[in-house]
């Protein structure tokens, strides 16, 4: 696998951290969360495959123990505001001192600059402050955020993940680790970059929900069909748009109307008088880029993706695979591996990092670092 010996601490935290770790551990990356030693509810549902040490990050001790696991690993994942790594004394400075081959990531909402990066927030915040939640939602209705996914695992995760590699691969030209700054408010104003470079076209001017690519045309958007389901309508190229008609059984219906609003009301009426199937089934020989909307689990038994392993086959969760797909190197879901309990692994963890055993018991003794398996 592509990242087979690299390794990974990653200090739990809420999705974004997690989903950074859990790509880099996909495609072979041996990862290891960080947990606090007092019990807190397990909400990390991207865990599967990885490895848990609780550490008191608030003692003295904790943080030399931190610094002992970092001085040995790769790459470091932290979900913190800015400073508060500092403040336990495990910033940039002090860690990459011992370990100058460490990729040190940090993976916060607003930066490690600007008025707003030591201010606490969550993704709508993110998106709000990137200038893309602007352009989300119907017209004449306040934004829509997109749930949680542009900022926490597009802009967040994902954007991580890249700077991971980036600095990896870079390292392997001048020996040497560096910072990944990634601000999910940045990370998402990227993530955007198309949007935001092709306000000039002719595409948009609209408000927000008028526009081509935003619901506002009859022939990019969804409807409703007789038994409740949805299909989505994309068919932007007047060749599509012509096989669209096709499957709809219409005629002169105007692809750029003075109003998209009657076009609409005619499309929205003619899928009403079909259900998805058989919508399904008229499209399936056209080119009219028209789809079914599929609920979690009809993606994941759909043919298309059972064909392309798009998702883990027999799993009671829908869960992708991983991608892109590697030719060489592909990566493998863990999801099949149990998700680890916190501090689970702290013993074997700290014996790789080569602490003898009467140190670890003395640590376990005394709450330093914790493990759901001691007997103590």
């Amino acid at each position: 696998m592509a990242l087979r010996g690299i390794k990974v601490l990653e200090i739990a935290g809420l999705a974004p951290a997690p989903f950074c770790g859990m790509i880099l551990a996909d495609f072979g990356a041996s990862v290891v969360r960080v947990d606090k030693t007092i019990p807190t509810p397990d909400i990390d549902c991207l865990s599967n495959g990885k490895r848990s040490v609780a550490i008191n990050l608030k003692t003295k001790r904790g943080v030399e123990v931190f610094q002992k696991l970092c001085s040995n690993t790769d790459v470091l994942i932290e979900p913190f505001r800015k400073g508060v790594m500092e403040k336990l004394g495990l910033g940039p400075s002090e860690l990459m001192q011992h370990n100058p081959r460490l990729v040190y990531a940090r993976l916060s909402g607003f930066g490690q600059e600007g008025t707003y990066s030591e201010r606490v927030g969550h993704d709508i915040n993110f998106v709000s402050m990137s200038g893309l939640l602007s352009l989300l939602g119907e017209e004449g209705r306040q934004p829509t955020p997109p749930a949680n996914l542009a900022a926490d695992f597009g802009g967040g995760g994902l954007m991580c993940a890249l700077g991971i590699v980036l600095a990896l691969l870079e390292r392997h030209t001048s020996g040497t680790g560096q910072v990944v700054d990634c601000g999910m408010v940045g990370g998402t104003a990227y993530l955007a970059s198309w949007l935001m470079r092709s306000q000039t076209l002719p595409i948009w001017g609209q408000q927000r929900g008028c526009n081509i690519l935003d619901g506002g045309a009859h022939f990019y958007t969804t409807y409703q069909t007789k038994d409740g389901g949805w299909m989505a309508v994309g068919a932007v190229e007047p060749q599509f748009y012509d096989q669209l008609l096709q499957g709809l059984g219409l005629e002169d219906v105007p692809q750029f109307p003075l109003d998209f609003a009657e076009c609409k009301r005619i499309f929205a009426e003619k899928f009403k008088e079909k259900t998805q199937h058989e919508w399904c089934q008229i499209f399936e020989g056209l080119d009219a880029c028209v789809t079914p909307v599929l609920s979690l689990s009809d993606a994941a038994s759909h043919p298309h993706n059972v064909a392309n392993r798009t998702f883990v086959a027999d799993r009671e969760v829908t869960t992708p695979n991983p991608a892109p797909k590697l030719s060489r190197t592909p990566g493998q879901s863990l999801s099949h591996l149990p998700r680890p309990r916190p501090g689970q692994h702290t013993q074997e963890v700290l014996k790789e990092a080569g602490l003898p055993t009467e140190e670890i018991q003395e640590l376990l003794r005394s709450g330093v670092v914790g493990c759901t398996d001691s007997k103590l």
